[in-house]
C-alpha cells in the first residue's frame, strides 16, 4: 500500500514537472495559419509544416481568377522541396483572398522558384505584387532567380480579409508564385513605438504597427544559420560573416545554459534560443579598455525608412552589472551606456531588444556598431550583440519599392507597360502646363494694349465666395 502511495505521489510530481516544462516551452499557435502550395493538386510538407494545395476543397482562401494556370516542373531530377516543384501562373491581374480571423499584424511570405516548363519561359516572368493595397514588389523578374527565394512582409490587417494580387507588367509578361504563407503574428512581435535616430536628434517614432514592413535582413550574430525548422515563427536567420566590417577586437561566444525569457521582455517568438545563445563580444584582457567598435554594414535602398531591431542577451559576463557599452546606428549614438542588467531585472542570459527607425540615405548602406562606453570595465565584456533585424517601411505612396501606388498599377494594366505610360502622362502634363503659360502670356499682352470701362453698378459684378472671377 505504501509502495502504491509513493508511486502515486511520484507520478503527480512528474506530471506537474512536465506541465511546468511544457508551459515554459509552449509553442506559438497562430489563429490564422494559411500555408498554400500554389499550382499543386496535392498537399506538401516543408520544414515539418503542411502546405495545402490551392485546389483543395478545404481552404480558407480562394483564387480571384479562374483563368490562372497550374504548372508543374518538367525536370525529373528536381530535388528541391515539393512546394517549389509547382507554381500558379497568372497572365492578367489575379490573386488570392484569405479569410482573416485575428485582427492585427500578419506575416506574409511569398515563395518564388523557376520551373523547367515547356509552356512558359520564365525569362518572360515580370510582375508586381500588391498586398492589401501596399505595393510589395515591382518589376520582379522571375528569370533572374538562381534558386528558391522567399520574400517576407509584416502587414497590418484591420478587416476580415487579406488580398494578394499579382499583376504582370504588360500583356506579354506573366506572374507566378510557388507557395504562400499568411500567419497571424504574436501581439508582441511588432510594437507601435520606436526611437527615430538621425545625426540631428533622437525622438519617438509612432505608428509602426500599421506600416507595411519588408524583412530585408535577419542575422544571427556570431552563430550559425537558423532554419525555419528551428525557429519559433518559422523564420530564417543567416550568419553575420558577410556583413561584419572587421572581426578585429571581437570574439564569438556560445552559451549552453537556459535563456531566461521574462514576462514583458523579449519573448521566444521575438527571438528563439538559437539566436540568443550566440553573440559577438568585445572583451578586455588587461587593465585597459579596448578602443574598438564592432561594426556591421548592410546594403539598403535609399529613400526609405528602416526599422532596425537589435537583440541583446548577456551570455558572456561572469556577474550582473559588469557590462556597459554604447550602441550606434548609421554612426549615430542610439543608446549610451546600455546596462543589460538594468533592463532585464538584473538577470544574466535574459533577452532584451531595442527598436530604432533610421533613414536610408544616398550612401546605400546602413551600419550597426557596438563598443565600449565611459562606464565600461577593464578585464570584462565591453560590448555585445546577438542578432540584427532590418525591415523596410512603406513610403508615403504605400509602396516598399518605388513611387507608384497600387491603384495606379491596377489601372495601368489594360493599357500595357507602366513604364511607357508614366512618361506619356508626364508629357501630357508638361504640354498642358506649357499651353496654360502661353495662354496667360497672350492674355497679359492683350490687357496691356486694351482697356474696358469698369462697371459702376456693383450688382452687375459676378462675385463668388473664396475666389475672384477671372
Amino acid at each position: 500500500m505504501e509502495f502504491l502511495h509513493r508511486s502515486f505521489v511520484l507520478t503527480l510530481f512528474l506530471l506537474s514537472l512536465s506541465t511546468l516544462t511544457a508551459r515554459s516551452y509552449t509553442f506559438f499557435s497562430p489563429v490564422d495559419n494559411c500555408l498554400i502550395d500554389c499550382g499543386s493538386t496535392l498537399d506538401s510538407t516543408a520544414d515539418n509544416r503542411l502546405f495545402i494545395s490551392d485546389s483543395s476543397r478545404f481552404k480558407s482562401h480562394w483564387l480571384s481568377s479562374t483563368r490562372s494556370v497550374s504548372l508543374k516542373s518538367n525536370n525529373p531530377f528536381d530535388v528541391s522541396p515539393r512546394i517549389y516543384q509547382t507554381a500558379r501562373v497568372f497572365t492578367k491581374p489575379s490573386g488570392y483572398e484569405f479569410e482573416i480571423r485575428d485582427k492585427g499584424t500578419h506575416m506574409v511570405r511569398l515563395h518564388f522558384h523557376n520551373l523547367s516548363s515547356s509552356k512558359f519561359d520564365f525569362n518572360d516572368a515580370q510582375f508586381h505584387v500588391l498586398v492589401n493595397g501596399f505595393v510589395v514588389l515591382s518589376d520582379f523578374i522571375g528569370g533572374n532567380l538562381d534558386g528558391p527565394k522567399v520574400m517576407e512582409y509584416l502587414i497590418w490587417v484591420e478587416t476580415g480579409r487579406l488580398v494578394i494580387t499579382f499583376v504582370p507588367t504588360c500583356k506579354s509578361k506573366f506572374a507566378f508564385v510557388n507557395a504562400i504563407e499568411v500567419i497571424s503574428a504574436p501581439k508582441d512581435l511588432i510594437v507601435d513605438t520606436a526611437q527615430y535616430v538621425s545625426s540631428e536628434k533622437i525622438e519617438q517614432f509612432d505608428g509602426l504597427v500599421e506600416q507595411a514592413l519588408e524583412v530585408v535582413y535577419r542575422v544571427n550574430v556570431g552563430g550559425p544559420k537558423v532554419t525555419p525548422f528551428n525557429d519559433t515563427l518559422w523564420r530564417t536567420w543567416v550568419p553575420d560573416n558577410d556583413f561584419l566590417k572587421s572581426s578585429f577586437g571581437s570574439k564569438r561566444v556560445y552559451f549552453s545554459g537556459r535563456i531566461r525569457y521574462q514576462v514583458g521582455g523579449a519573448s521566444r517568438e521575438v527571438g528563439p534560443d538559437n539566436v540568443y545563445n550566440t553573440a559577438r563580444v568585445i572583451k578586455s584582457t588587461n587593465a585597459s579598455i579596448p578602443d574598438v567598435n564592432i561594426t556591421w554594414v548592410f546594403p539598403v535602398k535609399g529613400g526609405f525608412k528602416y526599422l532596425v531591431r537589435l537583440h541583446f542577451c548577456d551570455i558572456a559576463s561572469i556577474s550582473i552589472a559588469l557590462l556597459y557599452f554604447n550602441v550606434y546606428v548609421n554612426g549615430n549614438l542610439a543608446y549610451k551606456d546600455l546596462d543589460l542588467s538594468g533592463v532585464t531585472n538584473y538577470e544574466l542570459a535574459a533577452p532584451f531588444y531595442a527598436d530604432y527607425v533610421v533613414d536610408g540615405d544616398s550612401s546605400g548602406v546602413l551600419t550597426v556598431s557596438v563598443g565600449p562606453s565611459n562606464m565600461s570595465y577593464a578585464y570584462g565584456i565591453d560590448g555585445i550583440l546577438n542578432a540584427v533585424e532590418i525591415m523596410k517601411l512603406n513610403n508615403s505612396m504605400g509602396s516598399l519599392v518605388g513611387d507608384l501606388p497600387a491603384e495606379f498599377i491596377l489601372k495601368s494594366w489594360p493599357r500595357g507597360n507602366i513604364h511607357v505610360l508614366v512618361p506619356l502622362i508626364v508629357a501630357v502634363c508638361l504640354l498642358a502646363i506649357l499651353s496654360l503659360v502661353m495662354r496667360r502670356r497672350m492674355t497679359g499682352l492683350k490687357d496691356s494694349v486694351m482697356w474696358s470701362k469698369l462697371p459702376t453698378d456693383v450688382s452687375n459684378v459676378n462675385v463668388k465666395s473664396g475666389s475672384p472671377q477671372p
